[in-house]
């Protein structure tokens, strides 16, 4: 894989931030245009483009070779929990501040950013896996993540705070959980699908990449250089968790598996930059999101320099 290519879909990504920075300073895209866009994201393009992977002609991976990845990123889910937790106290973080960082450091932003990378560096026929990786994201993010930001915010001292079983299971289906599992069964089954629906899918999954790059610009934005570049603590957090992380996970990994694709989407996955979600539950909770949004700007300005670097390892 060159490192070329990685590059070149890194700058245009910024390209496209800078084009939503642009929109949002002129009044073109407001902050409830973002968050509109962002549920057309969630909701349609990103379905649309992970369900379109799985419709394409070609060789297609084995049921062996997707449990295979289901275990192997299960794995590295794990490793990023466990990484979170020690993250903290390797960079001598506040305490009231740990759970931002554990938060930053197990999900990535394998939506917005993660689909459309994959599919432009290793091609179509690796968001089967991406899927699998999103499926795992969605199920974490709406266990482990809320738990741990109950844990943060003291809301499981009071039983009356905390939202019952039930209504976690609920946020587990939705539409990331949903056209995940929705692709892969497509892509096991492979259905005749007409080519009306196919077509139509397309489309919307081609709009993915400029409307997830337009609202991180407006993200980019709406934060003061001197909020995003003067924390000493994330400038070292991002080296080790966009860098260090993704290059010892591919490391470990390649002791016990070879296969090219899967460890390649896995690389990807772990190196992309933080994700939004963590910020969206935070401000649902009512909870400091000040480290989390720094931490989220900083590293996705920073994955110019970062995705390219971890890359070297692609195979």
């Amino acid at each position: 894989m060159s490192i070329t290519v990685v590059l070149q879909q890194m700058v245009i990504i910024f390209i496209l931030i800078g084009i939503g920075m642009i929109l949002y300073r002129r009044g073109m895209i407001s902050e409830e245009g973002s968050k509109q866009i962002s549920g057309l994201i969630i909701n349609v393009t990103n379905p649309a483009l992970l369900i379109c992977s799985a419709l394409e002609d070609g060789p297609k991976a084995s049921l062996r070779e997707l449990g295979i990845a289901l275990v192997v990123y299960s794995v590295i889910f794990a490793i990023l929990i466990a990484f979170g937790f020690l993250l903290p106290h390797i960079l001598r973080v506040q305490k009231n501040l740990h759970y931002a960082y554990q938060m930053l450091t197990v999900f990535g932003n394998v939506g917005f950013i993660g689909i459309p990378l994959a599919s432009a560096v290793l091609g179509s026929e690796s968001l089967i896996f991406v899927s699998i990786f999103n499926l795992l994201f969605n199920l974490l993010i709406y266990t482990f993540g809320i738990s741990l930001l109950q844990r943060a915010a003291g809301q499981t001292a009071d039983g009356d705070a905390a939202p019952p079983a039930s209504g976690r299971l609920k946020k587990l289906i939705n539409a990331g959980t949903i056209s995940a599992a929705v692709t892969i069964l497509f892509y096991l089954g492979n259905f005749p699908v007409p080519v009306i629906i196919s077509s139509t899918l397309s489309y919307a999954g081609r709009a993915t990449t400029l409307l997830s790059m337009l609202v991180l610009g407006v993200s980019v934005a709406q934060m003061a250089p001197r909020d995003i570049f003067s924390h000493p603590k994330l400038y070292a957090f991002t080296l080790l968790r966009q860098i260090l992380v993704p290059i010892g996970c591919v490391l470990l990994m390649r002791m016990f598996l070879d296969h090219r694709l899967i460890l390649n989407t896995m690389l990807l996955m772990v190196a992309v930059p933080a994700a939004n979600m963590p910020l969206m539950l935070a401000k649902q909770m009512d909870m400091d999101t000040e480290s989390i949004s720094q931490g989220i700007i900083l590293t996705t300005v920073l994955s110019l320099v970062t995705v390219p670097l971890a890359c070297l390892f692609l195979q």
